[in-house]
């Protein structure tokens, strides 16, 4: 049967953009459908708008640490509008290079809803096109638990287009999102409260980065309640927020934020019409080819619930497109030891298993940290300090996990992601001359281990 398209790709995404072109430039004839934005959730309400808002929520720390290398900065000023238009006008120019690579790469793009109508034919803006394979990459949306007064909360979504920078704000969740949002709101001047329902933020990290992170936020004016969530929130007369709180407390605010997960985008897909299944979570059930219950249709990225990180959708896109139309360049993806940061502040990088981890994998443990005032800050009132750590095997002498709280920690530890991934050992780490008078050769310098027990 001759189809209108080899590969029809729903959602423009990280994922989506990268199985399309790397699928066309292997010769297949794609289209992709979008009907929100070019570059998804990333590039326009994720991680390149939220760290350019961390750039610049960090002046506040850069202008008051300038003084102790003789800087007179005078009282600088704020403006919000116009971090958000030159935020704007930054986006902008990243949707028109999504929309070059994909006319370069031969790719159709299609603005408008796709909705599967069959396990071969999909339908946009009222034309119905074929495909022989379709692959589903519409990626995930924020949610905002089913509490009185939900409609007055907003998300990652709405923040990013707010007027003005809220006086006061409560931000909801103990996730990487949370955690990043909190900071940037603190840094940029307002209020800030960071609300979690659990005992500790960032489930799932390494416990000392955890706590150290805890302390470090402390010390920089933010607020955090921890067993803490909202069952309520009243919109007052004068226009502020009034969050009632699980024991009872009432909070005043006039912005909450919320960061408590994000579900799939499935909405009027039209998945119905094939045998594609979801997950008991919700998301699409694949196996390890991405492959549906559905022979035709696939999926990739935050629809699937696996790793929801770009880098991770990206490789999937380039896997699915290898893997169609250019198998001798095929290779699964790897999903072990991924490096990630949080751009708190300070931020965070970590790759590889955490102490907890390792330990509950049956690994014999030795555990190396750091606890220093980063060099920059000597000459400075700040009292922040790094901490560096290394979980290692202490049968085999591998490094198991590598984590970081501090300055650069994004940068730092994506390359000893690739030492971790090449099966280095601690004493390769001993042996490695460091970078001097940097903060990364800390990690070539641990000699001492620490005892959690």
């Amino acid at each position: 049967m001759t189809y209108d398209f080899d590969l029809f790709v729903i959602g423009a995404g990280s994922g989506g953009v990268r199985a399309a072109r790397f699928s066309a430039d292997y010769g297949a004839k794609v289209a992709v459908a979008e009907s929100r934005y070019l570059g998804g959730t990333c590039v326009n309400v994720g991680c390149v708008p939220k760290k350019l808002l961390v750039y610049g929520s960090h002046f506040s720390d850069d202008f008051e640490q300038a003084q102790g290398f003789g800087w007179s900065t005078g009282h600088p000023h704020f403006d919000w509008a116009t971090l958000i238009s030159n935020k704007n006008r930054e986006i902008h120019r990243l949707n028109d290079i999504y929309r070059k690579l994909l006319a370069t790469s031969g790719v159709t793009l299609l603005e408008g809803h796709a909705r599967l109508t069959d396990a071969h034919h999909v339908e946009v803006n009222g034309q119905i096109f074929s495909a022989e394979r379709i692959l589903i990459a519409t990626g995930g949306w924020p949610m905002v638990p089913d509490i009185p007064g939900r409609e007055h909360a907003i998300t990652s979504n709405e923040a990013f287009f707010l007027q003005s920078l809220p006086e006061r704000v409560l931000v909801v969740g103990g996730g990487y999102i949370a955690v990043e949002f909190a900071g940037i709101f603190n840094g940029l001047g307002a209020d800030t409260r960071l609300l979690y329902r659990g005992e500790m933020f960032l489930r799932g990290f390494d416990h000392s980065v955890r706590t150290h992170l805890a302390e470090e936020l402390i010390k920089n004016g933010l607020q955090l309640d921890f067993n803490t969530d909202i069952v309520k929130i009243d919109k007052l007369s004068d226009g502020s927020l009034l969050a009632t709180l699980n024991d009872g407390r009432q909070l005043e605010t006039d912005s909450i934020f919320y960061a408590t997960g994000r579900r799939p985008m499935l909405e009027h897909l039209g998945l119905e019409n094939t045998f594609v299944e979801l997950n008991d979570a919700g998301y699409v059930a694949v196996n390890e080819h991405f492959e549906t219950r559905e022979p035709s249709v696939l999926a990739i990225g935050d629809v699937i619930g696996g790793v929801q990180l770009t880098p991770v959708a990206t490789a999937e896109g380039t896997a699915i497109a290898r893997r169609l139309f250019k198998p001798e360049l095929y290779r699964p993806v790897d999903y072990r030891h991924i490096p990630t940061a949080v751009f708190s502040q300070p931020s965070i990088g970590t790759v590889g298993l955490t102490e907890e981890e390792a330990v509950a994998q049956g690994h014999k443990v030795t555990a190396y940290e750091s606890r220093f005032r980063p060099m920059k800050l000597t000459l400075t009132e700040s009292n922040e300090r790094t901490l560096m750590k290394l979980v290692v095997d202490a049968h085999t002498d591998r490094v198991l996990g590598a984590h970081m709280v501090g300055p650069d920690a994004g940068e730092i530890i994506q390359g000893l992601a690739i030492a971790l991934k090449a099966g280095a050992t601690k004493r390769l780490f001993d042996e490695t001359i460091g970078v001097h008078p940097t903060s990364a050769e800390e990690f070539v310098t641990l000699r001492t281990a620490v005892n959690h027990s």
